[in-house]
């Protein structure tokens, strides 16, 4: 055997030894072009000469289908990497709270949910049963995340950095370091959920730039989500739990927003709209990416002001305030009360309707928008200090103005701070908050807003816009 290998080496380098004898010194398959470049060529040899075209077929269709295959996974990594995503977004003042909801699937198969759209909370959770330490004679809601019948739904262990270091609330309690990261979540309105944390997958409706198609889905792996066994509080009994939109590295709006562009939006809809009437929360370009109109059409560029992620707001997002309007006359409201380095600031809260003002921001508000309405009859309605009978005559309402750093300015309707409270009677919408203390633009003053949230340049862009869809 080793004999005959010798002798079939020694044919082989006979033969190219003679070739490149005739070639003149060349390698046979090198040949020169014109412009005495080299180039190399190799001869093509049918692999299976005697293959019949229905062999040949079935390998072609083979090779097509790993072909598609291929692919196929790699348009859709695309997709999931530079599009968007929507969700539907409507006011939930159906069920008798101030909320605004969001329609979201998470598990495998997806289950579908009603949460909480709320840019204030760090972690995402449900209501559910079979959580570790769920009450036994619990009521079943009327939809609960059932973790055993989702394939991707994975526990967090108590002794994870995550559960330590990141997940708000988390209990001491940790029987052995495998035991489920369990949360008693305290929320300042005093409602609260208790419940154990995981991971699982979101089902998501890609829309591209061309707004949201349901038959486009794909899915967010690894979305940190509460079980939560049991809960206290009003918007909770009208909703299946919270989708955390906040400034924390587990909330869903950091995780979504960092493989879709580094950016979400929403847009509210007057907050007594109907329950039909929705809006979209976005991750990724939004509507406003997606064309480039023409100069002529060209809608006016949106407000743009820096974005405060700053660790002492966390998970709220900050924004600084220059100067309040009111009438065209600025107010004279002491700087400190935006200033974050001296227990002041402002913040955007879609969780909270009313907007909350610290004590020197908010006798200076009231006082200008009460002067213009003094020839009211005055009406007591809790929890305003400021309700007149709007029967009585229909003034104009003094035009409120917000200005922020970089010279963005906030004009809502005056719907929006001068509120229906009452059949024949309206109120001056906003409430007194503590100082020193933070102030709080709630979601009543944001309706009818694009508001974008530039996580990864930190920005905040809005613009006055009809949110219904």
């Amino acid at each position: 055997m080793a004999a005959r290998g010798h002798v079939l080496a020694l044919l082989v380098l006979l033969a190219l030894a003679s070739a490149t004898a005739a070639s003149g010194g060349r390698h046979p398959h090198q040949h020169r072009h014109r412009h005495g470049r080299k180039s190399a060529r190799l001869r093509l040899i049918p692999s299976a000469p005697g293959a019949s075209l229905a062999d040949r077929a079935r390998d072609d269709r083979n090779r097509h289908a790993y072909i598609r295959s291929t692919l196929a996974s790699r348009r859709r990594a695309a997709e999931v990497g530079a599009s968007a995503f929507a969700m539907p977004l409507s006011s939930g003042a159906y069920t008798g709270t101030g909320q605004y909801f969001v329609r979201f699937r998470v598990g495998t198969p997806a289950q579908p949910f009603v949460l909480v759209a709320d840019t204030g909370s760090d972690l995402t959770w449900v209501k559910c049963r079979g959580a570790a330490g769920s009450p036994p004679d619990a009521q079943p809601p009327a939809r609960e995340f059932r973790p055993a019948a989702s394939k991707s739904w994975a526990p967090i262990a108590c002794s994870s950095d995550t559960c330590t270091s990141y997940v708000p609330f988390s209990l001491a309690n940790c029987s052995t370091p495998a035991s489920p990261c369990a949360y008693d979540y305290r929320y300042k309105d005093g409602s609260a959920a208790r419940g154990v944390v995981g991971t699982d997958s979101a089902t998501i409706a890609l829309s591209g730039n061309t707004g949201a198609d349901s038959s486009r889905r794909a899915k967010l792996q690894g979305v940190v989500l509460g079980c939560t066994a049991s809960y206290d509080g009003q918007s909770f009994q009208s909703s299946d739990g919270v989708l955390s939109l906040g400034n924390s590295n587990i909330s869903f709006a950091s995780r979504a927003a960092a493989r879709f562009g580094g950016r979400f939006s929403y847009c509210l809809v007057d907050h007594l709209a109907p329950r039909n009437a929705t809006s979209y929360l976005t991750f990724g370009p939004g509507p406003e990416d997606a064309a480039a109109p023409s100069p002529a059409s060209a809608p006016p560029a949106p407000e743009q002001t820096p974005l405060l992620l700053d660790r002492r707001m966390s998970p709220f997002y900050a924004v600084t305030v220059d100067t309040v309007y009111v009438a065209g006359e600025a107010l004279d409201i002491p700087a400190e009360v935006w200033d974050v380095e001296r227990n002041g600031g402002a913040i955007l809260d879609s969780g909270t309707s009313l907007t909350i003002l610290a004590t020197p921001a908010y006798k200076a508000v009231v006082a200008a928008l009460s002067k213009q309405l003094a020839g009211l009859p005055r009406v007591s309605m809790d929890p305003f200090e400021y309700c007149y009978n709007w029967t009585a005559g229909a003034p104009e309402i003094p035009e409120l103005e917000l200005h922020f750093a970089g010279s963005a300015r906030l004009l809502p309707p005056a719907k929006s701070y001068v509120i229906d409270a009452a059949p024949g009677v309206k109120c001056i919408g906003v409430q007194e908050g503590a100082w020193p203390g933070v102030s709080v633009i709630g979601n009543i003053l944001q309706q009818e807003h694009l508001w974008e949230f530039d996580l990864r340049d930190r920005w905040l862009r809005f613009k006055h816009t009809r949110c219904a869809q």
